[in-house]
């Protein structure tokens, strides 16, 4: 019963995705019965597993003694498939009227269901051939939903998109490797897995070879210079965009590189060493290179994602801290950036959905029109800037708090760029709201606020429900953050 629980979530949705594809549903309304049915029904499963079933661990096949397709549900995975199971059905639900002006919506839905159990197939891997598996099978597919469109821009980004993720798989199948051959077994244990006989003599061998894996998992994680192929992917339609940079492709990388520092090498083996070192600065470097780019860009959504660059690499600093508190302050900023900038990416695509404009300039004195939009933008944009009470306040301090008790002076170079960014963040988020509530006495063409509104209730109620959900996170932070640390702990 437990194997059976553990893994439907993550067989079901893949095996509808690829029975959706030769359908051709003549009824939008019979297409969004069966795909919210499928996502409802599998977020439930995902649920019960998570919540309702032991965690025992699951072998679905034995290829070797060290080498088999296994699935074990702990503290992580639940955090991360609890979130994803959530956001996914919010997506649906705003996807059903957003992909009504996108078009071939039949082969994005299957896809896009696909992907969801491709991504829990992640959170439940029990050992590093399984995630890595999993972890390849979500480039190939997401790479369509990347490609929807299927113009000249959609296929360089898809190109983009493909030679990233081969580069930074190849590179995490060498961590792979050497993990198979200098551990006790490639399983994600606690602590690590390798074995002191055998790594003796070749400390830095692997300490290099665990960087190399770093960065290939922090290809999808966006980390410099490894980034440009999000805000290339920001071209997908805008339910993409938003599972791609807040949930699913990104998270999977962050997910990736915690299993790997935590349960593969383990934190003993790496902390106060160069690699931990190499870890914390390329953090701090991409927390205020992805700021100030997206200080720069005019395109709302290429905004969103350079600043979902920034912030991705906030939780690479909680990992890279290498404690307890860390993690856990990682984990919480994981959650809540999750929820923040999928509102923010769904402001943008209602945007776009209702005016067709995609830029900072063409939004001046549209909150009037658009109050739904703009107040939710307004109140999960404070939260992104890390003001108090919001909640990426929260998790800001928890990393800071966390830095500075670690007694890594490395890790000071990370507050420092937590701080930069901040004030950062604050100035290209301010600036759209600004413009949207008080805009500058200019003319404006005849005609040049017809058609701009909310959209209707399929968009604006998932934009409420998690600008809602961004203020309870606020509101009880220390109890989000003791679940973040009974994670680490093993006693969720």
């Amino acid at each position: 019963m437990n194997a059976f629980a553990t893994l439907l979530p993550v067989i079901f949705p893949i095996i509808a995705g690829i029975g959706l594809l030769p359908v051709k549903f003549k009824d939008r309304k019979d297409r969004e019965k069966w795909v919210l049915s499928i996502v409802v029904l599998n977020a439930l499963f995902a649920l019960y597993a998570i919540w309702g079933v032991g965690g025992a661990y699951v072998t679905l096949f034995r290829f070797s003694e060290k080498l088999s397709l296994g699935f074990h549900i702990d503290g992580l995975s639940k955090v991360f498939g609890t979130m994803v199971s959530l956001l996914w059905i919010i997506t649906t639900v705003y996807a059903f009227e957003y992909m009504t002006h996108e078009g071939k919506e039949d082969k994005f839905f299957a896809f896009f269901i696909m992907t969801f159990g491709v991504v829990l197939g992640i959170a439940f891997s029990g050992n590093f051939l399984t995630m890595y598996l999993f972890y390849e099978f979500l480039t190939l597919a997401t790479l369509p939903l990347v490609m929807h469109a299927m113009d000249n821009k959609a296929r360089h980004a898809g190109k983009t998109y493909i030679l990233y993720m081969m580069f930074g798989a190849s590179l995490a199948f060498i961590g792979f490797v050497f993990i198979y051959c200098y551990g006790n077994t490639t399983d994600f244990v606690t602590g690590g897995v390798l074995n002191p006989a055998l790594v003796a003599g070749h400390e830095e061998l692997l300490r290099m070879v665990f960087v190399m894996a770093f960065f290939g998992f922090g290809v999808k994680a966006a980390v410099f210079p490894f980034y440009r192929w999000l805000p290339k992917a920001s071209v997908a339609p805008t339910p993409v965009t938003a599972l791609l940079h807040a949930v699913a492709v990104v998270k999977s990388g962050i997910f990736a590189i915690i299993r790997l520092t935590y349960y593969s090498f383990g934190t003993s083996f790496l902390i106060g060493t160069w690699a931990q070192n190499v870890m914390l600065i390329i953090a701090a470097i991409t927390i205020v290179f992805g700021s100030t780019v997206a200080l720069r860009t005019p395109h709302i959504k290429r905004r969103f994602a350079y600043s979902t660059v920034s912030n991705l690499s906030y939780i690479i600093f909680g990992v890279a801290i290498m404690t307890p508190a860390g993690l856990a302050a990682g984990l919480l900023h994981m959650v809540c950036h999750a929820v923040i900038k999928i509102t923010l990416f769904f402001t943008a695509g209602a945007i776009l959905y209702k005016t067709h404009r995609e830029y900072l300039y063409e939004v001046e004195g549209f909150a009037k029109y658009m109050p739904i939009t703009f107040a939710t933008m307004a109140i999960t944009g404070v939260g992104l800037v890390g003001i108090p009470p919001f909640a990426g306040f929260n998790s800001k301090w928890a990393l800071a708090t966390a830095a500075v008790e670690s007694g890594n002076a490395m890790a000071y170079f990370g507050i420092a760029a937590l701080i930069i960014s901040a004030l950062l963040t604050a100035l290209y988020i301010f600036y759209i709201i600004v413009r949207a509530y008080f805009p500058r006495k200019r003319e404006y063409p005849a005609g040049y606020y017809d058609h701009v509104s909310d959209p209707n209730g399929y968009m604006t109620i998932p934009l409420m429900l998690l600008a809602v959900v961004s203020v309870v996170i606020a509101l009880f932070p220390d109890t989000l953050l003791h679940i973040m640390q009974n994670a680490v702990l093993g006693i969720l």
